[in-house]
């Protein structure tokens, strides 16, 4: 094994998650039909592991993904520039392994930006 390379992000409308995780700073790596379903994939402009946005697994429910990690350089500049795109930022949280802002998708799904 060598890294992780696709998170599931469990959701209801792919659609309005997809324009959500652009609006959040990803890009849109692929997005084809297969079935009677819709493979979206996005990611992170400087690459690492991948999101796909899937409303098929049953015992994975939209919302349930509570633990997402992005790191980022300045996290005081993202929150700001979040927000002003309409995106709702937690407080910044200030721990001994670093400062955190949660941020909530669409469905609830919870990602948190980390600066080291």
């Amino acid at each position: 094994m060598k890294s992780v390379e696709i998170i599931s992000v469990p959701v209801t409308d792919q659609q309005r998650s997809k324009e959500f995780y652009l609006k959040l700073g990803l890009q849109l790596l692929a997005e084809a039909d297969f079935g009677t379903q819709k493979w979206i994939q996005l990611g992170l402009p400087d690459g690492g592991a991948s999101l796909t946005l899937v409303d098929w697994f049953d015992k994975m429910p939209a919302g349930s993904m509570q633990a997402l990690v992005i790191a980022t350089d300045d996290i005081d500049k993202d929150v700001a520039e979040l927000t002003e795109k309409g995106i709702q930022v937690g407080a910044i949280d200030t721990t001994p392994w670093g400062r955190f802002a949660t941020i909530k998708d669409p469905d609830g799904n919870t990602l948190s930006l980390h600066q080291s």
